[in-house]
């Protein structure tokens, strides 16, 4: 049975089927990162559910991509139920207590959650610009984006004030390609077109402020267990390239935020994430380099990663070989794809010479699962046939209204729901636009006006000669007096740097804020 130190996963099976061993998933092993295979309705989302559970019971953070929304039951009581009080007799649980878990629920839609948001400067020119696979033309002009909102002091939180930089560089494409390289019009027009590819995917809700605060998913409660924050993802998992966006900046902000801790007795935050295969399908090269690299390093700064999906051929090599704790459930081998599917993951264990692991993977009924974590010295453990303990909240989703009343009880009610759309690079070249239109008015209407030097002729209030006689008039000519010229050339330099000065204003950069 567990205790302090491990969670209780299940019980393993001798080869006649009776009771052999309890199997615990070590705490301090827990940020060795982990894996949860198997086909629809084998019990992943349980395996996940009692997890995050005994994470939570330890004191221990726990953020997770909830796809299908089963597991939101996780924050209600669980009930009694014969077959779930079979299976605690089974794997000899007792006493099998009931417990609603602290849940937190988030939303990038904030339909379901609290929204969860970033800022565009947040996101960074060369995330974004990999994110969004641009070709190395369309990189250096967003990072010419990025330099000039720097020098600018101009706010970029989200994507209508890179839109408004965007086109504003388009427009004055000649001058910044002489400051910065080769600016064209097709190569901006072509970043513009991607970004409308996120906006359509709901991008727009997820770039802005107020952005997440990495502490508020790292959050305990008084009672000194971990809050649980749940993704609501089923809408989310239509979006893959918004979920691709979200995930690599919040593992990019952790990796980033947390200080190294070494090897700490209990993980500090765990991550799972729900149909992982949504992470990688089509992913951009640089979001498969990022993860491998997050869960390479970011072991040391006390956070695990556990993937949750149905084929350990979804998870790339580089990052499946990062991967100590397996929960493996059954898989099914029917097409070649399949098959070898079932060989690869029969090879990452430790072997057992009690059974052929490839054999029983085909072979485990729902609830059960091969599981192998990492014992003393941090060695992985023999692969053991366990069924897998009941969980202690509740089974299946939880109702609208259950929903809503958790999301007004939440310990971050209010920070996150009113979208605060304060002056940025959007508002501020708007301004300095209307100010350069107005100068230029004003120019020419100052050029309209009649410029007069007392004494050179053609003044109003030049003396009159006495005698009762009148000035002969001018004669006509279409010379200009030297005064004339004089005050022509005047206003030409007058008119030519405040043109220059507006053109600076608007198209130079903008510093970056958070």
């Amino acid at each position: 049975m567990a205790d302090d130190t491990s969670i209780f996963i299940g019980a393993s099976r001798k080869p006649d089927d009776s009771y052999q061993r309890a199997e615990n998933l070590l705490l301090q092993y827990g940020n060795r990162h982990g894996l949860v295979t198997g086909a629809t309705g084998t019990g992943k989302t349980v395996s996940l559910q009692i997890l995050a559970e005994g994470f939570s019971n330890a004191g221990v953070p726990v953020f997770c991509a909830d796809i299908k929304g089963d597991l939101s039951g996780i924050a209600m009581m669980g009930t009694p139920q014969d077959f779930l009080v079979k299976r605690a007799e089974q794997v000899k649980l007792d006493p099998y207590d009931f417990q609603e878990f602290p849940v937190i629920f988030w939303d990038l839609f904030g339909e379901q959650g609290h929204p969860i948001r970033a800022t565009v400067s947040e996101m960074g020119p060369l995330l974004l610009s990999r994110l969004m696979n641009l070709s190395e033309a369309q990189e250096g002009i967003m990072n010419i984006a990025f330099r000039i909102a720097d020098e600018e002091g101009l706010l970029l939180l989200d994507l209508k004030d890179l839109q408004a930089l965007l086109a504003k560089i388009a427009e004055r494409a000649e001058e910044i390609g002489a400051r910065y390289g080769n600016v064209t019009k097709p190569s901006v027009g072509a970043i513009q077109r991607t970004l409308l590819v996120l906006e359509q995917q709901g991008a727009t809700n997820f770039f802005g402020e107020p952005a997440l605060r990495i502490a508020d998913i790292m959050r305990t409660t008084r009672d000194g267990r971990g809050a649980i924050s749940v993704l609501a993802a089923d809408k989310l998992m239509m979006n893959p390239r918004l979920y691709a966006t979200f995930l690599l900046w919040l593992m990019s902000e952790l990796f980033e935020e947390l200080p190294e801790v070494g090897d700490p007795d209990k993980p500090k935050l765990v991550f799972f994430f729900d149909e992982a295969h949504l992470l990688f399908d089509d992913a951009p090269k640089v979001l498969i380099d990022r993860v491998e690299q997050v869960v390479r390093l970011i072991r040391s700064k006390g956070v695990g990663v556990y993937f949750v999906t149905q084929n350990p051929l979804d998870i790339p090599e580089t990052v499946l070989a990062q991967l100590g704790n397996r929960v493996q459930h059954a898989l099914r081998a029917y097409t070649p794809r399949e098959q070898k599917a079932v060989r690869t993951a029969a090879e990452t264990f430790r072997p057992n010479p009690d059974f052929d692991c490839a054999t029983v993977i085909t072979q485990l009924g729902t609830g059960e699962a091969l599981v192998s974590t990492l014992e003393a010295k941090g060695v992985p453990s023999m692969v053991q046939r366990t069924l897998v303990r009941p969980p202690s909240s509740r089974l299946g989703p939880i109702t609208p209204d259950e929903r809503r009343k958790l999301i007004t009880e939440s310990p971050v009610s209010g920070q996150y729901d009113q979208t605060i759309d304060r002056e940025s690079a959007f508002e501020m070249l708007q301004k300095k636009a209307k100010d350069a239109l107005d100068a230029e008015a004003q120019q020419q209407e100052t050029g309209r006006s009649r410029w007069t030097i007392p004494g050179f002729g053609n003044d109003d209030s030049a003396p009159q000669p006495t005698g009762g006689r009148r000035a002969p008039a001018p004669r006509s000519s279409n010379r200009q007096t030297v005064a004339e010229a004089a005050i022509k050339a005047v206003v030409r330099s007058v008119g030519s740097s405040v043109g220059r000065a507006i053109v600076r204003g608007i198209l130079g950069s903008l510093a970056r804020g958070r």
